[in-house]
Parts: C-alpha cells; structure tokens; sequence
C-alpha cells in the first residue's frame, strides 16, 4: 500500500498510557513493563479503555483478558460512544464482538474481527468520530481478573463530517426463539447507513440438520418480503451442503463442534446501504421426511414440499425452535438515540459451550441433499 503523507496524530491508548499522549507510552515501572494491564479488574466494575476528543478514527483495537471462560468471554460488555451521545452506538459481549459465540474461546480469523490463536481479540473496523470518542468495558461476570490488556490505535485531525457514517453494533438472543418465527439480527430505524455483516451463533435443540434457513435483507420501503434473500444460512456464509470449520476473510465458521455453530459474514465487497431502515432476519428451518418429524414434533410441525420433480413430497423443508444469538456491525447516521435492551445476565450466560469437553466433540453439520 502506498501512503500520502497527511497532517494526521497517530495516537495509542493503554493500561499505562490511558490519556493516549505522545511521548507517554511504556514509562511505567522505568520502562521495564511496569503497567501493561488493568489489575484486579473487580466484578461489578467499568474500566474506560479511550476518552478522546476528535475529529478522528479509532483504527484498530487489541485485548485479552487473564480469564476467558464463556462467562467472562459473555459477561465482559463492550460498549462505545460517539460524538458526545449517552446512548451507546455499540454494546455488546466482549466474545460475541470479537466473532465468536456463545463464550467460545476458539481460533477466528477474518479481515474485520479476528480471535487469534483463540486469545488474542483484535478489531480493524474503522471509526469514525467527529466530537469525541468513549470506549469502556464492564466487567458483569461474578469473579474478579487479574488482568485485562488492551490497546487501541486511532488518528486524530481525520476529516469527518456527517457523509462517514458512526459504527454501531449490537448483540440479540432468542433462547429459545419460538418456533416458526424468524429471529433477528440487526433491526434500524430512522437513519441510512451500510449494514456491515454478523456473527451468528445457533445452539440446536432438536436433532436434524438446522442451517436451510434464509437470510432476509428488508431495506426501506420492504413489506413483507426483503429486498435481499440468501438460500440457507450455511450459503449465506459462503458454505454448502452442510457447515465444517472455516475461516476466510470475510466469511466463515469458527466453530461447529460439541452441539454449538458460530458463523460469520462481512460485507465487505457487497455493502449493503439503506436510505432509511434496515432489518435483518434468518429463518429457523430444517429438512427431512414428514414421518418423521411428525412423530418429533405432532400438530407442531410446519412443513413445505421440496416442489422438486425428483423428490418425493414427503420430503421437505420445516420450521424450527433453536437457541440463536447475533452480533450485528453497521455504520449509521444519524446516531442512535436508543437501542433495544442488551439481554439480562441470565439470558446472556445460560447454555454456553462448554469449553474442552465440547471440543472433544467436531465435525460437520451435513445437510441431507436437496
């Protein structure tokens, strides 16, 4: 990449360097590595990572944290403000934000989030501020850390006017989202923007292959059908005929192993921009026999032929009941001004993936063929 020289302030901020000033960093303890980490970061409490004044852009994020277990990975809540609004613009669990769900601690790598080596939690999204920038973290897991590291880069004097859109992102959970409706990953009202992508994590409840499920894109004046729908969520991320362990950069699955699936999917060569509402929704659905799911799941069952000339029409395609969490990443203007509820503690750390024991469970999840 070739550069043009511009009259832009590279700034860091750290445990030992907070204030982000030039000339401040690495001077705790002489220079011998005296203060690299928040220590004894207490349950219940919040810990500012960057307070600047703008205009600028937050250009990448690094943290870890001494504990990783699903509770810490759900429960540390990442939230970022804007330009001087008190409504945080992004709210979400530290792991989910990073890409991986479900509390997983597991190897992610994609151009915007990445999890390396499964402890390394970095972020190369641009953010764009005009007035100020606020970055905190919560520590609402039931234990007390050793230790948090963090480092954040950004510049200061960008040009940044209302046409450069403020990053939002958010984190939902249905568990269980009831059956025969679509859960939703990202809903925006009242503002235009460019939907960036999302981490999505499934825990299936019931047995059989559970990604047919379409990936619906409602933007503006959509009523009830979208104006972008994929053909199954494993499609959706780039995959088919089933889902096995995969990174790429822009789309993927981390994990599908021990009865949990995360996925992820950036738009990165295929925006999507809306002029004034966006809603995204993914289809919780299945394939199989009619008999057989007639015996799961009774009066029930919602089932759809295939409608193919070469299948049998008592196979088919039928709704489901599974546990689904998302992430959502978006740039938005104007700021948002209120935001559905982040899930309560209970809701957020029921059912998480169990770690080693899980893992000695992988493989695919194979769709049985159209």
């Amino acid at each position: 990449m070739i550069y043009t020289m511009k009259t832009l302030r590279s700034r860091s901020a750290t445990a030992e360097n907070r204030d982000a000033l030039p000339g401040r960093g690495g001077m705790s303890g002489g220079g011998v590595k005296g203060s690299p980490a928040i220590k004894d970061f207490r349950a219940g409490t919040t810990e500012t990572l960057l307070a600047a004044e703008g205009p600028g852009v937050v250009r990448r994020m690094w943290m870890t944290s001494h504990a990783r277990e699903p509770q810490h990975m759900r429960n540390l809540i990442l939230r970022m403000y804007w330009d001087g609004c008190a409504v945080p613009s992004v709210e979400a669990p530290l792991g989910d934000f990073f890409g991986v769900a479900h509390g997983a601690s597991v190897p992610m790598y994609a151009k915007y989030v990445s999890m390396q080596e499964g402890r390394g939690l970095n972020c190369f999204i641009p953010m764009p501020f005009a007035a100020s920038a606020r970055i905190t973290v919560t520590n609402e897991s039931d234990t007390d850390i050793d230790w948090f590291f963090y480092q954040i880069d950004f510049t200061l004097g960008d040009e940044v006017t209302e046409e450069h859109g403020r990053f939002h992102a958010s984190f939902r959970r249905d568990n269980p989202c009831p059956l025969g409706r679509d859960f939703t990953i990202a809903d925006v009202r009242g503002a235009r923007g460019v939907f960036l992508g999302c981490v999505i994590g499934v825990r299936p409840l019931t047995p059989g292959w559970w990604g047919e499920g379409e990936v619906k894109l409602y933007l503006d004046d959509d009523g009830d059908y979208p104006t972008l729908c994929g053909t199954g969520m494993e499609d959706y991320v780039g995959s088919a005929w089933g889902l096995g362990e995969i990174c790429t950069p822009t789309q993927g699955a981390p994990l599908v192993r021990g009865g949990f699936a995360s996925l992820y999917r950036f738009h990165d060569a295929d925006p999507i921009f809306f002029q004034q509402r966006l809603t995204v929704t993914v289809q919780q659905m299945g394939c199989g026999m009619k008999q057989e799911l007639a015996a799961q799941y009774g009066d029930r069952l919602i089932f759809q032929p295939k409608l193919h000339p070469r299948r049998d029409p008592e196979d088919g395609f039928y709704l489901r009941s599974d546990d689904l969490c998302a992430t959502s990443y978006w740039y938005q203007y104007p700021l948002a001004q209120s935001r559905e509820p982040l899930p309560g503690k209970s809701e957020r750390s029921a059912d998480l993936f169990a770690g080693a024991a899980a893992a000695e469970t992988s493989g695919t999840a194979d769709e049985a063929p159209l």
